[in-house]
């Protein structure tokens, strides 16, 4: 299949393009801010490199959410352009799941199965958490995505974490760890190959939907606190 994907869920923006023949092109930039002007414009850069255009995709893949808010709009908004103007369809991956397979793909060890919590900073003092098992060739879903503390999660048993959380909540997370456990805490962020890699087996499944029926992953409604709710932190402070 002729694959575009990207994710655009954090404050990295990554794309690629994977044609029937296997080869991959692939573009990291800087995101944030920066995507709604650059997204298009890499993706159009990206596509002719691989020498494809639009209606020669079969699906764009896109990391779904949740996440940044603008980078999750963004990313469902312009692969609904994408795909409505070529008559395609579009594979929405959770942007969890995404980071579970990088994490699996990066550092899996020797085996047939992984298991890991994929954690996602949610700032507010939060992060985005799902579980999930990858056994023979497949992943299962252990825990949906959520909205949790550091301290509500459950490190009694030996885990692989692996997400971007571990440079603000890395300390609490081993004060929280009881002796004995093995926990391995593994730096990662979502890629647009690891959407790739999910794909086949997701489309084969029938997880595409049409462009008008995609819609992001959120998690969260509250995207910051009130005045009100910050006045009264500064004053139990």
């Amino acid at each position: 299949m002729n694959l575009l994907a990207f994710d655009t869920s954090t404050e990295s923006m990554s794309l690629a393009v994977k044609r029937s023949d296997g080869l991959v092109f692939k573009h990291t930039a800087v995101g944030g801010t920066k995507t709604s002007a650059q997204l298009i414009p890499e993706i159009m850069r990206l596509l002719k490199e691989a020498k494809l255009s639009l209606n020669l995709l079969n699906a764009i893949v896109i990391s779904q959410g949740p996440g940044s808010f603008t980078g999750v709009r963004t990313a469902c908004s312009v692969a609904q352009g994408l795909a409505y103007g070529a008559g395609i369809l579009v594979l929405p991956v959770p942007t969890l799941l995404a980071i579970a397979e990088e994490a699996r793909f990066l550092y899996e060890s020797e085996g047939p199965s992984f298991e890991v919590w994929a954690l996602l900073d949610a700032r507010m003092d939060q992060m985005y958490a799902a579980r999930y098992l990858f056994d023979h060739g497949n992943w299962e879903e252990k825990r949906s995505p959520t909205l949790m503390q550091a301290s509500d999660l459950d490190l009694s048993e030996s885990f692989v974490l692996a997400g971007n959380v571990f440079e603000t909540y890395g300390a609490e997370l081993k004060t929280m760890t009881p002796e004995g456990a093995n926990i391995c805490y593994l730096s990662v962020l979502p890629t647009a190959t690891a959407l790739l890699r999910l794909a086949p087996v997701m489309i084969q499944k029938g997880f595409c939907v049409d462009p008008s029926q995609l819609l992001p992953l959120y998690v969260r409604d509250k995207v910051a606190k009130t005045t009100l709710e910050r006045a009264e932190e500064k004053f139990r402070v």
